[in-house]
């Protein structure tokens, strides 16, 4: 057994109506890959913001024992100081810097201990940190111009700029296509090897499974176990995180009642005029009455886009072809008149797109359909309050009261109020982009069962996913995109994720 380097003893945390930790004892053994892994709302990232100093030391009750020695942290900085470092899921780099500003921001690298920037000893180490996490970029180059997965790396070399001991990664692969994950799991292993701990958040049991070395499984605020390497398996994580059985993750749909097209786009193009090129070209495609449609393909494909363009297009996008709803030749130019005609887009990107943070569960529920709730001229609170209440209990919404602000739910309970905004809209055609993106098994189960739900009772579901097992164990039929291009159709009984993925590299 390694020696411990860390332990939290006993923590409780709890919030206005919320206990979001409850006792926890969590211990992490130095050189170590351990994952914390549980259900949306279990208290991962709240145990993992105790550790780092966001929640400051007197606003949570027990300890935080590095090497022996109990920690009470009044700021982040305290935390670095002893060799801590969290990465968040949303990256929190600033676009319009160089890579190597955002690497020493916050850490800037002095002339001579005077207050004055010595910049050509950032760069010298910012090339030496890049190198560390195998990444080859030109360290003046802005950050903006450079891909997700490349921004995620920058926080790593970032963090072990600070001489970092226990790195903490709070999602890191959630927004990541399949080669870079592969890529930043590989990094994750080279750290191990150079003596820097990691703790990881992860709902992706592929690739917990692939490098811990431990596992802590966290449950409504509690420990349930902790699992070594040659104890982890599959269906106990499941198990343990849920706190029941799921034996397929993917329900089957026994009534399938599949009719007529109901949408479709022909010869369909868009030119986006911010990048200057034609993002998609001559795409075909029709959805049926009752189907749930997949649309797969690597990142930057085209499919966000497609799902934009046909939702009145709010990106301004130069939009050639035609699309039927219901066979009758439809022109949108604003998402009011997709709405009006039937459509609704869960977008991808929920805190941006999706939500609106600042107010509460019931207003974000109700911000699509205000005029079914408008009595006269003034919004009738009352049925507000009860529809929001309503589709709280059918999505199993965690949430003290419909009027807890949405910033204060997990990522799986804020995902199904994106959802439960567009189904109070009552639409025949629901686009759901990375419907499951961040969230647990648990509640991609929920959402799944949703989603069959839905199309039983007579809807159509375009879903757009990059999770192979995704599209292979929800769609009908897929559709693969590659380069704005449909570049296959299949139905789902001659779908495997070999096929995709040759069409999606075409």
């Amino acid at each position: 057994m390694g020696k411990t380097i860390l332990e939290m003893s006993h923590i409780t945390k709890e919030f206005p109506g919320v206990k979001a930790l409850d006792d926890v004892t969590f211990k992490v053994e130095e050189g170590e890959i351990h994952f914390l892994v549980g259900e949306n709302g279990a208290g991962k990232s709240t145990l993992m913001k105790v550790l780092s100093g966001v929640y400051p030391h007197g606003t949570y009750e027990g300890d935080i024992i590095i090497d022996g020695q109990v920690q009470k942290y009044a700021t982040i900085r305290d935390s670095e100081r002893a060799g801590l470092a969290i990465i968040y899921q949303e990256l929190a780099l600033i676009p319009d810097l160089s890579v190597y500003e955002n690497i020493y921001l916050g850490n800037e690298q002095l002339k001579g201990g005077r207050s004055v920037i010595n910049w050509n000893e950032t760069i010298r180490k910012a090339k030496i940190q890049l190198e560390k996490v195998g990444l080859d970029v030109d360290p003046s180059a802005k950050v903006r111009s450079l891909g997700v997965g490349k921004q995620q790396l920058i926080e790593i070399a970032k963090a072990l700029s600070k001489d970092v001991r226990i790195l903490i990664l709070d999602e890191p692969t959630a927004a990541l296509n399949e080669d870079d994950c592969d890529n930043l799991l590989q990094l994750i292993v080279e750290l191990k090897k150079q003596g820097v701990t990691c703790i990881m958040i992860s709902h992706k049991l592929k690739e917990v499974l692939a490098i811990a070395d431990t596992v802590t499984v966290l449950r409504d605020g509690k420990t349930v176990t902790t699992l070594k390497r040659a104890e982890l398996d599959e269906e106990l994580i499941i198990k343990n995180m849920v706190g029941r059985e799921i034996e397929n993750i993917y329900p089957e749909r026994p009534n399938k009642n599949i009719g007529e097209t109901c949408f479709e786009v022909k010869n369909w193009g868009a030119y986006d005029y911010g990048v200057s090129r034609q993002i998609l070209t001559d795409v075909n495609i029709h959805v049926k009455k009752g189907e749930i449609l997949g649309l797969a393909g690597l990142m930057g494909a085209g499919r966000t886009e497609f799902a934009l363009s046909v939702f009145g297009n709010p990106k301004g996008y130069k939009v050639t072809g035609d699309m039927f709803v219901n066979g009758t030749k439809m022109e949108f130019k604003h998402p009011k008149d997709a709405i009006d005609q039937g459509l609704a887009y869960v977008s991808e990107d929920r805190k941006k797109d999706g939500l609106i943070l600042e107010q509460d569960v019931k207003e974000n529920l109700s911000i699509a359909s205000l005029k079914a709730l408008v009595k006269g001229s003034v919004i009738n609170k009352n049925e507000e309050i009860r529809v929001a209440e309503e589709y709280r209990k059918n999505l199993k919404i965690k949430t003290p009261s419909v009027e807890a602000k949405v910033k204060k739910l997990s990522g799986g309970n804020q995902q199904k109020v994106s959802l439960g905004k567009w189904l109070l809209v009552d639409p025949d055609i629901l686009i759901l982009d990375e419907p499951t993106r961040g969230i647990d098994v648990g509640a991609k189960y929920e959402i799944y069962t949703i989603m069959n739900k839905l199309v039983e009772e007579g809807m159509s579901i375009i879903m757009i996913s990059s999770e192979l097992p995704e599209i292979l164990g929800m769609s009908d039929r897929i559709y693969v995109v590659c380069d704005g291009q449909i570049t296959g159709e299949l139905p789902r009984e001659e779908a495997s994720q070999e096929k995709i993925m040759k069409m999606a590299t075409v």
